[in-house]
């Protein structure tokens, strides 16, 4: 009951913060099935998308699949988040429970792409919202994402962003993962104010 009770209280603030920063315009409204399904594709490779399920970021489906796997044109957890994923099954779970700030756990590996990178977030605390608060921040371009069924798997993995190669995100929180960059990132980005829950 506690982890549920931490959860819920974290995504909470982590949401109803970050909406702050991301509102809604009328052009965001208006934009085409087409382009959205065109944006949610880009997020992994092309013999994942082509044949994944695209659903808009309201749930709503967009161009049913056949392979398991669905894109998304952006983050369904922030409105006006255009961070194109594709996630299997595990990750979809990993949405929901988030969404719900209902306990998540896995018994297999769950994979998720974002190939067309990804907004500034604070790898240690996803409610954080000030870039200027010391904490570690980092804008990730491509990259893959690992949900794991044992968290001692994670225990040899850097929590530092910076140090090169795989990297553990949100490590002290129920929503933590292992973030696989795909390019190099050689310093902390500068301090700006879009924000994320991954």
């Amino acid at each position: 009951m506690k982890n549920y009770s931490y959860t819920s209280r974290l995504l909470t603030l982590a949401v109803i913060t970050l909406c702050r920063f991301t509102p809604l315009s009328q052009a965001d409204d208006m934009e085409t099935a087409a382009s959205k399904i065109a944006r949610a594709m880009s997020a992994a490779p092309a013999d994942i998308s082509q044949q994944a399920t695209i659903m808009d970021v309201d749930g709503s489906m967009l161009r049913q699949g056949s392979n398991g796997w669905v894109c998304l044109p952006g983050i369904g957890l922030i409105p006006g988040d255009k961070h194109p994923m594709c996630n299997d099954k595990v990750w979809m779970e990993w949405m929901k429970s988030a969404k719900n700030g209902t306990p998540f756990s896995t018994q297999v590996i769950g994979v998720s792409y974002m190939l067309a990178g990804d907004a500034l977030v604070n790898n240690d605390n996803p409610a954080a919202t000030d870039p200027n608060d010391g904490g570690v921040w980092v804008q990730e371009g491509p990259h893959i994402m690992l949900l794991m069924p044992d968290k001692t798997a994670l225990a040899n993995l850097p929590r530092n962003p910076y140090v090169g190669g795989p990297y553990v995100m949100w490590g002290n929180t129920p929503l933590v993962h292992i973030m696989l960059p795909m390019e190099t990132k050689s310093q902390p980005p500068k301090p700006a104010t879009t924000l994320r829950v991954n």
